[in-house]
C-alpha cells in the first residue's frame, strides 16, 4: 500500500475534469482506475491522504508519473496574476485536478467517440468496446474487469460490431483509424517516443488531424491528454462560453506559455459546473 500526501491531488475532481473516463468512484472514497491493461484501486484516508493499492516500486515504475506527482502544481497557482479573477476562483474550485499521463492510443480513441456526447455516454462506449474487444485482466464482475482494447483488437472489429457500441457515425472513424495505426500509415508507437524538439507541438497536431474523425479540439484533446503536450489548449462550448463572458472572446495563452492546456482544465471544470449550478 503505497500512501501519496498530496494538497494538489483531489481523485473525484480529476474523475470529473473530462480528461479521463475509466476512474470511478466504485464505493464511497474507493475508486478503480483503468489505465490500457492496468489496474489500480485507491482509498481516501480520513487524514486527506490517499492509499494506493499498489506495492511502492510499481507507484515509483508507473503511476507517480501517471498522475504527474512529479510536477508542481503549486508553482503553476503562483503564476495566475491577481487581475485574473476568473481563473482564480476556476484554480481554488478545481484545486486538486492535475493533467493525467494517459496513453495516446486510449485518447485518441476516445475523444473521437467524445464528439457531441455526454461524459456518462462517453464512458458507456468506451466499457462496452472495453468489454467486447479488450483482455479480460480482473474477475470482479465489474466494468473494470477489461483492459482497453489495442489497436489490433480494434482494428479487428467490424464497423457493423463498432456501431452495436453505441458509436453511430463514429463507428467507421474509429474502424479507419485502427486501420491506419495497425497498417503503420499512422506511426503511433514511433510518434511516443518523439520529444517536443523533435517533434513540435504545430506538427504533432497536423499529424493528427491526418486521421478520419479527428478535427482541430480532438487533436488538442489527445495532444494534451495523451502526449502531455500542455501548451494545447482543447476549445469546445464551455471553453469558448467562457473566453466570450471573461476573456474578450479569447483566454490569453501567451501569459501562461508552455502551460496554457493546465489552466484550459481548470476552466472547463470551473465553467461548465457552474454554468449548471453545481460550482
Amino acid at each position: 500500500m503505497y500512501r501519496i500526501q498530496n494538497d494538489y491531488f483531489n481523485l473525484r475532481k480529476i474523475a470529473e475534469s473530462g480528461q479521463i473516463f475509466r476512474l470511478r468512484e466504485s464505493s464511497p472514497g474507493s475508486w478503480t482506475l483503468n489505465a490500457g491493461s492496468d489496474l489500480l484501486r485507491l482509498t481516501e484516508a480520513s487524514d486527506g491522504s490517499i492509499l494506493a493499492d499498489c506495492p511502492d516500486q510499481e507507484w515509483e515504475d508507473r503511476w507517480q508519473s501517471y498522475f504527474d506527482l512529479d510536477a508542481d502544481y503549486g508553482a503553476y497557482e503562483a503564476l495566475i496574476p491577481d487581475r485574473d479573477p476568473y481563473l482564480k476562483a476556476a484554480w481554488d474550485y478545481g484545486r486538486g485536478i492535475r493533467i493525467l499521463r494517459q496513453d495516446p492510443w486510449e485518447m485518441l480513441i476516445t475523444f473521437i467517440i467524445s464528439q457531441r456526447k455526454s461524459i456518462p455516454a462517453i464512458t458507456h462506449c468506451v466499457e462496452t468496446l472495453s468489454a467486447r474487444f479488450g483482455t479480460r485482466i480482473a474477475h470482479t464482475g465489474g466494468p473494470e474487469d477489461y483492459a482497453f482494447p489495442t489497436p489490433d483488437q480494434l482494428g479487428a472489429a467490424s464497423e457493423a460490431e463498432l456501431r452495436e457500441c453505441a458509436l453511430g457515425y463514429r463507428a467507421p472513424y474509429l474502424a479507419r483509424t485502427a486501420e491506419q495505426v495497425v497498417s503503420g500509415r499512422f506511426p503511433l508507437e514511433a510518434l511516443k517516443t518523439r520529444s517536443k524538439e523533435e517533434l513540435p507541438d504545430k506538427e504533432l497536431l497536423d499529424l493528427l488531424l491526418t486521421l478520419p474523425g479527428v478535427g482541430i479540439k480532438v487533436a488538442n484533446c489527445v495532444l494534451l491528454f495523451g502526449f502531455h503536450r500542455l501548451a494545447s489548449f482543447p476549445r469546445d462550448v464551455w471553453i469558448r462560453r467562457v473566453e466570450d463572458e471573461h476573456y474578450r472572446g479569447h483566454f490569453p495563452e501567451r501569459r501562461y506559455r508552455g502551460y496554457a492546456g493546465v489552466m484550459q482544465q481548470f476552466l472547463f471544470y470551473y465553467g461548465k459546473r457552474k454554468e449548471h449550478g453545481t460550482a
